[in-house]
């Protein structure tokens, strides 16, 4: 393992975690759109139908993958503008 990945490495975690976070709020956004409902259901809520928790299930899945692919993305692209080199 070269520096430049061994370097990124907690650059990665940081960006990770401000993505989940960022992730987390678009979701309630959307289901809020989506159901008109301030909360999503768990996968253990009683009183939810199996197709609103597969469906908030879904769309946050769908929601993570592209915020993680846009923020990973994001920052090899700024470690190769400041390093010369492609973190991964």
């Amino acid at each position: 393992m070269n520096a430049s990945k061994v370097a990124y490495k907690p650059v990665g975690l940081a960006l990770g975690a401000v993505g989940g976070a960022l992730a987390g709020a678009a979701f309630k956004q959307v289901w809020k759109i989506v159901e008109g409902d301030g909360d999503a259901p768990d996968a253990t809520d009683e009183d939810r139908s199996w197709k609103q928790i597969l469906i908030a299930a879904a769309i946050q899945g769908a929601i993570f993958a592209v915020v993680k692919a846009v923020v990973d993305r994001s920052g090899a692209v700024a470690t190769r503008r400041v390093t010369g080199t492609w973190p991964g």
